[in-house]
């Protein structure tokens, strides 16, 4: 789960680590209230949406007076902003935050990850803050310090020490630098993150360590454990169909394909994904049923597939076990009674009451394109794409 920066910073000030002053806005006279309790004479206004690389597409912007607060406040709420993670479509900017103006002497990048190859948390901190860390990684990979931590005994002092020196931090900033870099390592592991990152942790004019923009980024399996971080998930930030299936305990990911599948099981569906690759086309989505679905979850989940205007043809790859055939054969003929199907359909079901599940399709009206198996079902997906 992703939250908006204003939210992270939030997080960031109970966690003691410093951030500028500032508050999110919802339109352009609050905007330039949030100004005026903030002081000074020049402002930040940052849109707040899922992604990065605001500033390259206007999402970023200084005031300097009162009155340009306002105005790019009422300019940004209501646009559609495109940047180079939100695709063409761009996403739409609903709240700014508004900020004191900081003058930076220096930017760092630091953040938190898991490292899944060596199986635990790794701290990440480059002197070459504001840029993205990818394209670092992949042209200057020695510019990058790294302290991988141990789950069992937490951060420890001289990791942090380590990470500060390796940034090249002023001595007069050493004692700050650590507690930020311990204190981001504590919000990884309490929260259940999957990242957190400042990217730039900077030093201001007067010699001051602030986080000047803040990512976090949640594992969504131990949201149980922080009932309190659900009421941080912003709905219009989601995808529809993402979160039509979600509210139906559906493993929906919406993908950029125009082939549509419906199967059950993760590996079932990587290897599904990979058929249809090589049948010349491209999944749609990834939408795992799982084992224990209902005829109201498999109904919901085809309805969700037909919803997206992209789909072309749909491929249903079934294989019974403790989802029985003729469960999702009844989905499917209720599904279809909802949605008028006007795409072609592939179903190739096997396993667990494999024969009623073939007769409930064969007596329902759908115009269905039966595959007898994996080799069968990859033929009519290939006359599908062609």
């Amino acid at each position: 789960m992703k939250i908006h920066e204003y939210q992270a910073k939030e997080i960031f000030s109970k966690f003691s680590i410093p951030v500028p002053k500032g508050q999110v806005a919802h339109d352009a006279k609050e905007a330039k209230r949030i100004a005026e309790e903030i002081g000074g004479g020049r402002w930040v206004i940052k849109a707040q949406i899922h992604a990065g690389g605001r500033g390259k597409g206007g999402g970023v912007r200084v005031a300097e007076t009162l009155e340009a607060v306002g105005e790019i406040a009422e300019e940004m709420i209501g646009m559609t902003l495109v940047t180079p993670q939100t695709g063409p479509q761009g996403k739409l900017v609903s709240k700014v935050l508004v900020e004191e103006g900081i003058t930076v002497k220096q930017e760092f990048y630091v953040g938190a990850v898991v490292d899944r190859p060596n199986q635990c948390p790794v701290l990440i901190a480059s002197a070459e803050g504001g840029m993205g860390i990818e394209e670092l990684a992949a042209t200057h990979p020695d510019r990058i310090v790294r302290e991988w931590i141990d789950v069992g005994v937490g951060i420890s002092a001289f990791q942090a020490r380590n990470l500060v020196f390796g940034l090249g931090i002023d001595a007069s900033l050493v004692r700050d630098g650590v507690r930020v870099f311990t204190q981001l390592y504590r919000i990884f592991d309490s929260l259940d993150c999957t990242l957190v990152e400042i990217n730039p942790l900077v030093i201001t004019e007067d010699n001051r360590l602030l986080a000047l923009d803040a990512k976090i980024e949640f594992d969504d399996n131990a949201l149980y454990r922080h009932k309190e971080l659900l009421e941080l998930e912003d709905s219009a930030e989601q995808d529809p169909l993402d979160l039509e299936a979600s509210r139906h305990r559906l493993n929906y990911i919406r993908l950029d394909g125009d082939l549509g599948i419906m199967v059950n099981g993760a590996g079932l569906a990587m290897a599904t994904m990979d058929l249809i690759k090589q049948a010349g086309a491209s999944p749609a989505n990834f939408l795992d049923v799982g084992g224990g679905a209902t005829t109201e979850m498999v109904t919901k989940g085809f309805e969700i597939i037909l919803n997206d205007e992209n789909v072309r043809g749909i491929l249903i790859n079934i294989f019974g076990g403790i989802l029985r055939c003729d469960v999702l054969a009844k989905g499917v003929v209720e599904a279809a009674s909802k949605v008028k199907i006007k795409v072609p359909v592939v179903v190739r079901l096997d396993g667990t009451n494999v024969e009623e599940g073939r007769q409930i399709l064969a007596e329902s009206d759908l115009e269905l394109i039966v595959a007898d198996s994996m080799a069968d079902a990859a033929e009519k997906v290939r006359a599908i794409a062609s």
